[in-house]
């Protein structure tokens, strides 16, 4: 039984979030039932991370055993024929190995959180970035973020539900660019890591959007962390600007001979 990597990009905003729910849209069962049209299920899927309600991807990825041999061209069109009209693509894929899992063989996480700063009213970027009406200090936000990279007790920056058996996470990146767009200037926050704590980025960039705004100094973001304690974080930002960008494996079962 051939097993498929799958490279999926969506919109996360009409989903309760990847993971399948009853009763609830998801974007895992969108792509189960995109598989069930080609072959005859259930399909259980695999995916490298679970993004809550309202977040996005760029580049998920997932696994997916079917009976036929496919060419992974050949499947990738057919599953998006069938994902149609959900906001849900698969943008490559590639055979693998049968033990190969998307989220066990995986080695690192990429995420991008896109913070909009304006007052006017988004429109075209509406559900797609988080809008705030001010103008942040950014110098400070990057001073505050130097005391998050590195292996931290993270207890402050993870829900209270949340299910990992550790909160000691190494960070291995946190970058935050401003950048002209369209609809205005944007921060983008660019974190990485083996893995993440539930709702570990929008805790930190939550929090980091407070610094920004003069309410707390980098070196309160320091003291939140040292404390360890869940009510010492800032506020938790919104979903929509948080986007699953990438999940990195060796080898890279979608790398290309040049």
């Amino acid at each position: 039984m051939p097993r498929y990597a799958l490279k999926v990009e969506y919109h996360g905003a009409p989903f309760a979030g990847w993971q399948r729910q009853r009763d609830q849209p998801s974007v895992q069962a969108a792509v189960e039932s995109a598989l069930a049209r080609l072959e005859p299920g259930p399909h259980g899927i695999g995916a490298a991370g679970r993004t809550d309600a309202g977040v996005h991807a760029l580049a998920q990825v997932a696994h997916c055993d079917l009976a036929k041999n496919w060419t992974p061209f050949r499947l990738s069109e057919a599953l998006n024929h069938h994902l149609k009209p959900d906001p849900v693509a698969i943008t490559d894929c590639a055979q693998v190995a049968p033990d190969w899992h998307a989220r066990f063989s995986a080695l690192e996480r990429r995420y991008l959180f896109r913070l909009l700063m304006r007052r006017a009213p988004a429109t075209h970027m509406r559900g797609l970035v988080w809008q705030v009406p001010r103008t942040l200090d950014v110098a400070a936000m990057r001073s505050a973020a130097r005391h998050l990279v590195g292996h931290h007790d993270f207890t402050t920056f993870r829900s209270s539900i949340c299910q990992a058996a550790s909160p000691m996470k190494t960070l291995d990146a946190l970058d935050i660019t401003e950048t002209e767009t369209l609809a205005g200037r944007e921060l983008h926050f660019r974190l990485r890591a083996r893995s993440f704590l539930h709702n570990q980025v929008r805790s930190i960039v939550g929090t980091l959007e407070r610094v920004g705004a003069g309410a707390w100094t980098p070196q309160d973001v320091k003291s939140a962390l040292a404390a360890r304690d869940r009510s010492a974080c800032g506020p938790v930002c919104p979903p929509q600007g948080l986007y699953l960008a990438g999940v990195c494996y060796d080898p890279d079962p979608f790398a290309r001979d040049v």
